[in-house]
């Protein structure tokens, strides 16, 4: 373990987004040389060392107490389309919005949203059904991740028309029609180099056409955030035009340091009793022999030879590295980002410390989930509706540095918010 201004090879990897392999090779060419050795060569870093680097000074100087205390001026309005389980719903709802509907395909996450919350809009079905236009001049802002599918480029000058048949044509109609004064979208980190860029270069074409302005999209590393896990979503803010001159979005700080695996199921400052106990996968009870011989933190790379090649047939002798293959989970490194399974191969997920996928609430906790959260259906459309959805501390981030955005319009005259 670290001290509070000492930080291990792992920590430092996580803070500064780059691979242990890489702090290594800095060690050795003196780009980031260890202030300490342990007798076991283990490296420490302190904390001045890390100062030098923009993504440490955030994370040492953090404002997350104080945007903490950001509340709305009023209740401001929200739909949400594409809400999965709920995870960007609840850390929306925390930072004060009022849901006016919620929209998802997926019936057992329908179910969930439901459960959990009697009181809330759930509209089932397809997007292309829904009636955007009574909303209008009623909502503060939509939200939604939808689904990366591909445009057709072939001979067209893709403006908003030519995107129909996709659901961000859905996504862009629902704005078009409610003309809410701000819009977030989250999605993939391929998005970013999609098509070498051309497909986001559209989606920013086409959210101008509308008459908003989007803020340089950023990938948001969870990790920074709150949330005991290294997954990365994109998000993309838009401002309607008319505002857009007058308000200026400021994206969330980070939280004081990088929560592990062990927070997420210990009991401590991110929740106050350990992991109930749930139900969840099991490894047949061949793997469960091959697993069991893992270390924590490890992976296939760390098994006998002959099991290697056993268990990994060809993939043994292809390229790359295949880290998630075999891949035991560790106490003190956050989780790596969940699937919508815990046991498959190429993914896998495994307990630190007993041999067995992790649960279904082991998994609701790496999402920063509520444990009263409940989540319907089957156990495996249980674990897709929670490794799809945005991790709630995260959107929780979010949604703060929304509502500031949405209080710096409210200054606004009454006559200067309503859409044109």
């Amino acid at each position: 373990m670290s001290s509070p201004e000492h930080y291990t090879i792992a920590q430092v990897a996580d803070i500064l987004g780059v691979s242990k392999e890489t702090l290594r090779r800095w060690d050795k060419n003196g780009t980031l040389v260890p202030e300490r050795m342990c007798d076991n060569n283990y490296r420490l870093y302190h904390k001045s060392q890390l100062e030098t680097f923009e993504q440490a000074r955030l994370l040492f100087n953090s404002q997350w107490q104080r945007e903490a205390e950001t509340t709305p001026q009023r209740p401001y309005t929200l739909l949400e389309l594409f809400a999965g389980a709920g995870g960007l719903a609840i850390g929306m709802e925390m930072a004060g919005f009022e849901s006016l509907l919620l929209n998802e395909l997926d019936h057992a996450a329908c179910q969930t949203l439901r459960i959990n919350r009697p009181h809330w809009n759930v509209v089932e079905g397809d997007i292309a059904q829904i009636d955007f236009a009574p909303y209008r001049g009623k909502v503060d802002m939509i939200s939604g991740g939808f689904p990366c599918q591909a445009f057709s480029y072939a001979g067209k000058k893709l403006g908003f028309e030519d995107t129909r048949g996709t659901l961000f044509f859905e996504f862009a109609r629902a704005i078009k029609e409610a003309a809410p004064k701000i819009f977030v979208a989250e999605n993939v980190r391929g998005l970013l180099a999609h098509e070498g860029g051309k497909t986001l270069a559209t989606i920013s074409d086409i959210i101008s056409e509308l008459g908003y302005e989007l803020v340089s999209p950023r990938v948001l590393k969870a990790v920074f955030y709150k949330v005991p896990q290294k997954r990365e979503r994109l998000f993309l803010v838009g401002i309607r035009k008319d505002l857009a001159d007058k308000a200026r979005f400021h994206w969330p700080s980070p939280y004081h340091r990088i929560l592990t695996l062990r927070d997420a199921l210990k009991a401590g400052e991110l929740y106050p009793d350990d992991v109930p106990a749930s139900e969840g996968q099991k490894y047949p009870p061949r793997k469960a022999a091959v697993m069991a011989m893992v270390p924590a933190g490890g992976y296939w790379r760390d098994l006998p030879d002959a099991v290697q090649r056993d268990y990994m047939q060809r993939s043994y002798f292809l390229g790359g590295g295949k880290t998630g293959m075999a891949r035991r989970l560790a106490w003190d490194e956050p989780s790596l980002t969940l699937t919508c399974a815990p046991a498959q191969k190429q993914t896998e997920r495994c307990h630190p410390e007993e041999t067995r996928p992790l649960t279904v609430r082991e998994y609701a906790r790496i999402q920063t989930f509520p444990d009263n959260w409940r989540f319907a259906g089957s156990q495996s459309a249980q674990y897709k509706q929670i490794g799809n959805a945005v991790p709630v501390n995260l959107a929780y981030a979010m949604g703060r540095a929304l509502v500031r955005l949405l209080n710096d319009i409210e200054q606004l005259p009454p006559a200067q918010q309503e859409p044109h």
